[in-house]
């Protein structure tokens, strides 16, 4: 029977992955409250992959105690954070594990105690902390806890005061944020908060939760499949597809159709029912199985793989992972340097840009992935130098790379507050060797100052932004404070966001082509922006970025 006034550590552990199986439930839903409609909705994927790295430590845990309880879910989601919703809900979760690690069970009063640390510990992470957002939701809750706890010891009443109180806070959201307000939305990182408390609640309440979780495995081994293992593929094609039957199939005619599979191969899944009847067999001739099925109707879904060619693409997959393994243990034994470089890109394109720049360590992420502080910890140890700047490249980065900053002991890492990939190149560029730290630091962040940035993308729903009206499928020019232009060329589009950025002073414009275009387009583009400019140098680069048509930067 639960304890009406206090939990102990498998009860809370039992809340918290309740907490997170319902954040993960509602992912999706919480990355469309993104205020800007652009394709890259993320807040609740990162807070989930961050709760859900945390969830992953919990489940290891043998012979649960409050301290281990504690420990595993601040280093799981310290290590786990990704975007600053993810980093603002893992030093959450950080400073309400400090508090109650010492204690065997907790009542109301060490809960609303433990909420208190919780906020005082996330609002210390972020420089500028904004009213209307997750912030918002998680203070007012720690607000509401710390004055019902010493008269309300029944933790149901307890628990259900306090959600209801950050429910209202969270509707309010609008009301403090115009932006919010004019999109339509309430803030995306309190609604994630909201649903983490719900999901503990309901775990509290006795309510029937499925606690299993898909825990990553860990790095497997590179292996060689060997010519011999290739021969042992008897049947090469994987071969799918689903009948649309002509009329049902009865039993002893699904018999012989089975007999007829075994005959031309095996690992044989053969399902019907009235109208359909699905196949997958491994064979040597896909077509005499495809000639039979249509005997019974016609076919849909056909899917054929040559699994001995998927044996090759591993195999070339398997001495290109080897090869990188045997470069980075090559790069760790030479002698450790002064500087290092680590930055995070998106395309191709913009990977040799950074390359050439000589960046050393390239993580993969952007707007669509945002990388984790312990991806940022794997780049650190890679990097074998004394001092070592990032680049996070992306607004939504700089605070996991500033937790990995803060997790690393033997090198000094410096994180240049870079929020495009513009910035990140004009800052690589002004690095002088000669100079100190402390010069370069300074020169990069003034230099990043100078730097503005368009990006041309699509929208995903309707919605109205800075004053301006948007619809499903219009191309918008994203500035560094808003929406710049709406339009449904990207051309025109491109064209207007450079207007809204350019001046008398403007000398550079840069033009990095996604993956989606052409670089005859992009060159286009530059000759319209030589024409209306002639006094900036307009550069075309191939940047190879997904989602962002153009990304555009005048300096």
């Amino acid at each position: 029977m639960v304890n009406k006034n206090t939990i102990d550590a498998s009860m809370l552990a039992k809340m918290f992955l309740a907490g997170a199986k319902n954040l993960e439930a509602k992912k999706e839903w919480i990355n469309e409250l993104n205020v800007f409609p652009v394709p890259d909705g993320d807040t609740g994927t990162n807070m989930t992959l961050t709760i859900m790295a945390a969830a992953a430590e919990v489940h290891q845990i043998q012979d649960i105690n409050m301290e281990k309880l504690a420990k595993a879910i601040s280093s799981g989601s310290l290590r786990g954070a990704r975007g600053n919703s993810g980093v603002i809900l893992s030093q959450l979760l950080r400073g309400f594990t400090r508090s109650v690690a010492k204690h065997e069970t907790l009542d109301s009063i060490a809960l609303a105690a433990a909420m208190e640390k919780a906020v005082e510990t996330a609002y210390k992470a972020v420089m500028k902390p904004k009213e209307g957002t997750i912030l918002t939701v998680a203070r007012e809750a720690a607000e509401k806890a710390m004055e019902i706890a010493d008269e309300t010891e029944d933790l149901q009443n307890f628990f259900e005061d306090i959600f209801t109180h950050a429910q209202n806070t969270l509707e309010k959201t609008p009301e403090m944020l115009p932006v919010l307000k004019e999109a339509g939305v309430v803030d995306s990182g309190g609604q994630g908060l909201i649903e983490v408390l719900r999901g503990a609640i309901d775990a509290y309440l006795g309510k029937e939760i499925d606690y299993s979780f898909e825990v990553e495995a860990p790095a497997a081994k590179v292996t060689r499949i060997t010519p011999e293992a290739e021969a042992d593929i008897k049947f090469g094609y994987c071969t799918e597809f689903i009948i649309l039957l002509n009329e049902p199939m009865p039993e002893e005619e699904e018999h012989r159709f089975k007999e007829f599979l075994m005959s031309i191969g095996d690992s044989i899944v053969l399902v019907a029912d009235d109208d359909l009847v699905k196949v997958h067999v491994h064979t040597n001739h896909p077509g005499q199985a495809i000639e039979k099925a249509l005997t019974y109707g016609a076919l849909s879904r056909m899917k054929i793989d040559n699994m001995r060619e998927e044996h090759q693409e591993k195999i070339i997959k398997d001495s290109q992972k080897l090869a990188q393994i045997q470069a980075e243990e090559e790069k760790k034994q030479m002698p450790r340097k002064e500087v290092g470089f680590i930055s995070v890109s998106a395309g191709e394109g913009i990977k040799d840009i950074f390359r050439e720049l000589g960046v050393d360590y390239l993580i993969e992420g952007g707007q669509t992935m945002n990388p984790s502080t312990e991806d940022m910890l794997k780049a650190i140890e890679q990097v074998n130098a004394d001092t070592i700047y990032i680049f996070p490249n992306n607004k939504n980065i700089i605070l996991a790379a500033n937790q990995a900053r803060d997790l690393t002991e033997d090198k000094k890492i410096v994180v240049i507050p870079t929020k495009t990939i513009p910035q990140g190149i004009s800052a690589m560029i002004s690095y002088v060797p000669e100079k100190s730290t402390e010069e370069n630091t300074e020169a990069m962040n003034e230099t990043i100052s100078y730097v503005k940035t368009g990006q041309i993308t699509y929208a995903v729903r309707d919605t109205r932004l800075d004053e301006k009206d948007i619809h499903q499928g219009d191309l918008m020019g994203i500035g560094d404070g808003g929406i710049l232009a709406v339009g449904k060329d990207a051309q025109e589009v491109a064209v207007e966001t450079v207007r809204q950025m350019a001046d008398e002073e403007s000398e550079v414009i840069s033009i990095y082509y996604g993956k989606d275009m052409t670089q005859d387009q992009a060159e286009a583009l530059a000759e319209k922006l030589e024409e209306e400019y002639p006094d900036c140098d307009v550069e075309v680069n191939y940047g190879g970025q997904p989602i962002y048509y153009y990304v555009i930067s005048v300096e």
